[in-house]
C-alpha cells in the first residue's frame, strides 16, 4: 500500500554535526587558499585580488543554502524524479555542444554560459546520474543481479561518459566510471558481469589516448616531465617544486612562491600544490585526514540508511567525493598522468562547490530519518 511522502520530513530532529562541521570547515578553509593560492593571477589579470576569493565566498553561501534545503527536504522525494534527473543530466551534458551556449576553453567545451553567468554541466550531471542509479536500483534491487536488470545503469553511465569525452574532459569520465562501477556492485551486480563489462572499457583507454595527441603527451610527460620541462611536463614539475619546497611545516600561509605565474591553474586544479608549499606535509595532512572522517562518515550513513534508496544515494555521493579527492592528490603529486579535476570544497568553482554542498545535506537527511544508531 503507498503512502504519502511529505516534502518536509516531519520526524526526528537528528542532526550528524561531524559531517556538517567537517563540510563548512573544509570550505572555508579552501576559501582562504582561494585567496591565497589566486591573489597575484587576480590582481594581474582582473584588478582585483580578491576576485577569485569573492566568487569562492559566494560560492560557500550559495552551497550552504542548498546544503540546509536539502537537510530540511524528504530526500524521499527524490525517488520520484529518477527518470527526470537522467534527462536532465543528459540535457546539460548535450546543450555543451551548442555553439553561442556552451563556452570553449583550452580546447574543451564543457561550460554553459549565459551571459556572465556559467556553470560546468558534467558537474551537475554526475549527481543527476546518482539520483537515477538509486531510484532505479532501490526499484528493482531483485533484478539487479542479472545483467539485463543492471544495463539501465549501464547504459546511462556509459551515455554520459560518452558525451564527457566528447568535451573532452577525460577525469571526470574516470570519475564517473569508476561511481557506475561502485553503484552497480552495492546495488547487487554480480562481480563476473562487471568484469566482462570493465575488458571492452578498459580496452577504450588505450585508443582514446591514440585518438587526442594532447592525451599521449600528458602521458609521456607524467613518464619523464624533465624531458618537456617547457611543455606538458612544465605544470607537474612546477607542482613538484611546490610540494618539496613546502617540507614539513611549509614556507607560510599566503607565502607561496609558485603562485606568482610559476604554477598553472593553482587556485583550481592544482591548488593542493600551494596548500602544501604554504602549509607542509603537516598541514596536507591535516586536510586529507578531514576528507577521510567525511568519506568514512558518508560510508557511515549509507550502511545505517533506513531504505535501500538512502543507502545507494548516500554511497553515490560519497564515492564521487572520494574518487575526486584521491584523483586530484594523485595528479598533483606525480602519482598519475595530469588531467584537469578540482579539489572538492576546496577548489575554485562554484559549481561543483554548490553540487557536492548540497549532495552533502542530502547525507545530512539521510542521517536524520536512519535508524536509531549512533555514528
Amino acid at each position: 500500500m503507498k503512502t504519502k511522502i511529505d516534502f518536509i520530513y516531519r520526524g526526528e530532529h537528528r542532526f550528524c554535526w561531524p559531517v556538517f562541521l567537517l563540510t563548512i570547515g573544509i570550505a572555508i578553509f579552501g576559501i582562504i587558499m582561494v585567496y591565497s593560492a589566486s591573489l597575484y593571477t587576480a590582481e594581474k589579470t582582473y584588478g582585483d585580488a580578491m576576485f577569485f576569493a569573492t566568487k569562492q565566498i559566494v560560492g560557500v553561501i550559495l552551497g550552504i543554502a542548498s546544503m540546509i534545503f536539502c537537510y530540511f527536504v524528504n530526500y524521499q522525494w527524490l525517488r520520484k524524479i529518477g527518470w527526470v534527473a537522467l534527462i536532465v543530466g543528459f540535457v546539460v551534458l548535450a546543450i555543451v555542444f551548442i555553439p553561442g551556449v556552451g563556452i570553449e576553453s583550452y580546447g574543451a567545451r564543457r561550460w554553459i554560459g549565459f551571459g556572465s553567468f556559467s556553470f560546468q554541466a558534467s558537474e551537475i550531471a554526475k549527481f543527476c546520474f546518482i539520483i537515477f542509479a538509486a531510484t532505479y536500483m532501490a526499484t528493482n534491487h531483485q533484478k539487479m543481479g542479472t545483467f539485463k536488470g543492471a544495463l539501465p545503469v549501464i547504459l546511462a553511465g556509459a551515455g554520459m561518459c560518452l558525451l564527457i569525452i566528447l568535451e573532452p574532459n577525460m577525469s571526470i569520465t574516470i570519475c564517473v566510471g569508476v561511481l557506475m562501477v561502485v553503484m552497480l556492485l552495492v546495488g547487487g551486480m554480480r562481480l563476473k558481469h562487471l568484469i566482462l563489462m570493465a575488458i571492452p572499457a578498459l580496452a577504450l583507454i588505450p585508443v582514446l589516448i591514440i585518438l587526442e595527441p594532447y592525451r599521449l603527451l600528458r602521458l609521456m610527460a607524467f613518464l619523464d616531465p624533465w624531458a618537456s620541462p617547457q611543455g606538458e611536463g612544465f605544470q607537474l614539475i612546477q607542482s613538484l617544486y611546490s610540494l618539496g619546497a613546502g617540507g614539513w611545516f611549509g614556507v607560510g600561509l599566503f607565502d607561496s612562491r609558485q603562485k606568482y605565474s610559476f604554477l598553472p591553474f593553482s587556485e583550481s586544479d592544482f591548488i593542493f600544490s600551494i596548500i602544501g608549499e604554504e602549509l607542509g606535509f603537516v598541514g596536507c595532512l591535516f586536510l586529507v585526514g578531514a576528507f577521510v572522517a567525511l568519506i568514512y562518515y558518508g560510508f557511515k550513513i549509507a550502511i545505517r540508511a533506513k531504505d535501500r534508496f538512502g543507502c545507494y544515494l548516500a554511497t553515490g555521493i560519497t564515492t564521487i567525493l572520494a574518487v575526486q579527492v584521491v584523483l586530484n592528490i594523485a595528479v598533483v603529486t606525480g602519482s598519475i598522468p595530469p588531467t584537469g579535476l578540482p579539489l572538492p570544497l576546496i577548489s575554485a568553482g562554484s559549481t561543483s562547490l554548490i553540487m557536492f554542498m548540497a549532495g552533502l545535506g542530502i547525507l545530512l537527511n539521510i542521517y536524520r530519518q536512519s535508524r536509531k544508531q549512533s555514528l
